[in-house]
């Protein structure tokens, strides 16, 4: 058990072969988005046909299964090239605290000898050499409440927020327009608003959340300035800045090319690909890991009411993650 933040932990399992190998760690996140809505039972494995249906089946249970029974596999082969491990994190669709606890940590202590590590998301057992990164912060407005039978007796956060939001869509949002040729174009919204207490109170505080998609190349200096400029001569707080960095390929490159032979003995497609959402790879390949995502399933199915993954995907992926263990040094 690995410590993280807020009494929660991380789970690592390792099979040691030699203490001078070479190690490959695998990762697969263990919480969800939320079950409300879904149209399957949520918390229970249920199939048809070829489906797996389940809150987290595709994103990403489905690769950390594969993950751990090839793990199970491997340990109990002959001979074992390499020492092989799997962590499974917490928090990833929230804040990424579990990525973060083990790139400060333990992965420290594997990066000496570390050959690689794998990603588990829903990339339909492509590998994923890059990807875009997430800034968010909130933003927060004040004013004086006040009894809203006279409303010139306070001054309404709300308000200023409206400024804050038309300063914002007009001269912040159309500036997140760069690309990046693997993971496509930067993004920005305003995702949360919330303010008020009653319906005859003048509102003395409002906030929203911000969502910034940085495209590799793209820095937190460089958006924050941004930002600021877009809102000068309004007053706002800001605060609960939050980061994953962008993957840019380089930090996949070397583990990509050692790991085409496993794809070509499995007849799988080793194309390099991006993609436009964020996962835990960045953390690890900013502590200085070779760091790659890949894992069974499509996109467009997670977090849906109906989430599902093939078993044939379920079973290739095993299939994969285990020849990756077993390549030559």
């Amino acid at each position: 058990r690995c410590p993280v933040a807020e009494n929660r932990f991380n789970l690592l399992i390792t099979t040691e072969t030699d203490p001078a190998a070479d190690w490959l760690l695998f990762e697969s996140h263990l919480d969800t988005v939320s079950i409300e809505g879904m149209t399957v039972p949520p918390c229970t494995l249920t199939t048809a046909g070829d489906r797996l249906y389940g809150r987290g089946a595709c994103d990403t249970k489905g690769s950390g299964a594969a993950m751990l029974w090839a793990l199970k596999d491997y340990a109990k082969a002959s001979p074992r090239p390499r020492n092989a491990g799997l962590v499974f994190t917490v928090d990833e669709e929230a804040r990424m605290l579990g990525a973060q606890a083990f790139a400060a940590e333990e992965l420290r202590e594997f990066l000496p000898r570390l050959r690689g590590m794998i990603v588990g998301e829903p990339t339909q057992l492509r590998p994923v050499v890059a990807h875009n990164g997430a800034l968010r912060w909130r933003t927060i407005t004040r004013g004086v409440a006040a009894h809203s039978s006279d409303p010139t007796q306070g001054r309404s956060a709300i308000s200023a927020m409206l400024r804050v939001v038309d300063a914002l869509e007009q001269r912040f949002v159309p500036l997140a327009n760069r690309e990046f040729p693997l993971t496509g174009r930067a993004a920005a919204s305003i995702n949360v608003i919330r303010g008020g207490t009653a319906v005859n109170i003048i509102p003395d505080y409002c906030e929203i959340i911000c969502d910034r998609r940085l495209v590799p190349g793209e820095t937190v200096g460089q958006v924050l300035a941004e930002r600021d400029a877009a809102l000068a001569g309004l007053s706002v707080a800001h605060d609960n800045e939050y980061l994953a960095p962008p993957l840019p390929p380089g930090s996949s490159a070397v583990l990509h090319a050692w790991m085409q032979p496993a794809f070509a003995a499995l007849n799988l497609p080793a194309a390099a690909l991006g993609v436009p959402y964020a996962t835990n790879a960045s953390h690890y390949a900013a502590a200085g890991a070779h760091v790659l995502v890949l894992g069974p399933g499509n996109i467009a199915q997670a977090h849906t009411r109906d989430e599902w993954l093939e078993r044939t995907a379920l079973a290739r992926a095993e299939n994969l993650y285990g020849a990756l263990m077993r390549l030559p040094p």
